[in-house]
């Protein structure tokens, strides 16, 4: 029986398949079953997989689209090892991943974890400077993958273990979308299961690849957001709220254009202070002006596409209530 079993959601990405398996393939720890589930997927990645049967111990799946959550409850109800490991479809896992989990499951008695997500130096430059913007200290705290930011650590499904145990007595996914592995991560600290940051079990997570599909993702968190506090009232911190101080903060200042252009001329030079450092900042972080360059636009939208979502969620609530059915 394998210690870890991977399962990983996929609908219509048969290529983002190919390269994660790929990644696989290399890792120094080897005792792990991958298991491809297709959520009803037009564009199935059934070859891809196949092309992969001796050379990983992987097995394909295909079933009715439910969603990413119960997708995963599905792959858990077949896994076989010890623990499940959930990736997204359009991360890359570096060679020792399973190699830095062994050894922090060896020294550290938890039931949960999860790990950081990084940029792939061949990544495009949007992709690296949209990794910026999700990581940055700026724009979110910095509170990703960061252990000197966290409380109670609260896993991420891009990235994210859970015992056996676990999924047995909580069930897996109570939301198949829409801040699902938020209030799973809620839940496994509410039922008594401890969680844990592995800082070296990081992914190399790609993203969206347009600015458009990273606005409508953004915005899709921000209503996630509002959705797991109607379950959990209180879930929402100060961090959370930055994005809606920001969007708040940008139409005060634009309707200053009416009425103070003192005013106006102020706020400008304070936007153009922030997103300053954040060039600065990004551009030496990832060595690249183009980054930094791109980082501006990117920082801006996670900010502006959260709060709006927050926003929105709140003004015409679309989310998942009651729980819904698995």
């Amino acid at each position: 029986m394998p210690k870890y079993s991977v399962v990983i959601p996929v609908f219509n990405r048969p290529q983002e398949i190919k390269e994660l398996l790929d990644s696989l393939l290399d890792q120094q720890y080897e005792d792990f079953e991958v298991l491809v589930i297709e959520d009803g997927s037009d564009e199935t990645c059934k070859e891809v997989v196949a092309s992969f049967k001796d050379r990983l111990n992987v097995h394909y799946h295909y079933k009715e689209n439910s969603g990413q959550g119960f997708t995963r409850n599905y792959g858990f109800e077949k896994a076989q090892g010890d623990f499940f490991v959930v990736f997204d479809s359009d991360c890359i896992i570096p060679p020792t991943y399973f190699q830095e989990v062994d050894k922090f499951l060896d020294q550290n008695q938890v039931d949960a974890f999860g790990g950081p997500d990084k940029a792939h130096e061949s990544f495009n430059n949007l992709q690296k400077a949209i990794s910026y913007s999700m990581t940055s200290p700026f724009t979110t705290g910095g509170i990703r993958g960061n252990k000197s930011h966290v409380g109670k650590f609260h896993p991420r499904s891009f990235n994210m273990g859970i015992s056996k145990r676990v999924f047995e007595q909580t069930g897996g996914y109570n939301l198949t979308r829409m801040g699902e592995d938020i209030e799973f991560s809620i839940r496994i600290i509410n039922s008594g299961f401890m969680t844990g940051l592995v800082e070296k079990a990081f992914v190399y997570h790609k993203r969206r690849t347009s600015f458009s599909q990273f606005y409508k993702q953004l915005h899709f968190f921000g209503r996630a957001r509002i959705n797991v506090n109607r379950y959990f009232p209180g879930e929402i911190k100060l961090v959370h709220l930055l994005p809606l101080f920001f969007v708040l903060a940008v139409f005060a200042w634009l309707s200053t254009l009416l009425w103070q252009h003192d005013l106006f001329r102020l706020g400008a030079l304070l936007l153009a202070g922030f997103f300053g450092l954040i060039f600065i900042h990004s551009a030496a972080k990832n060595r690249s002006l183009s980054i930094g360059l791109m980082s501006i636009s990117t920082s801006f939208i996670q900010l502006f596409a959260y709060g709006m979502g927050l926003i929105s969620e709140v003004v015409a609530p679309r989310g998942n209530q009651p729980f819904a059915q698995k």
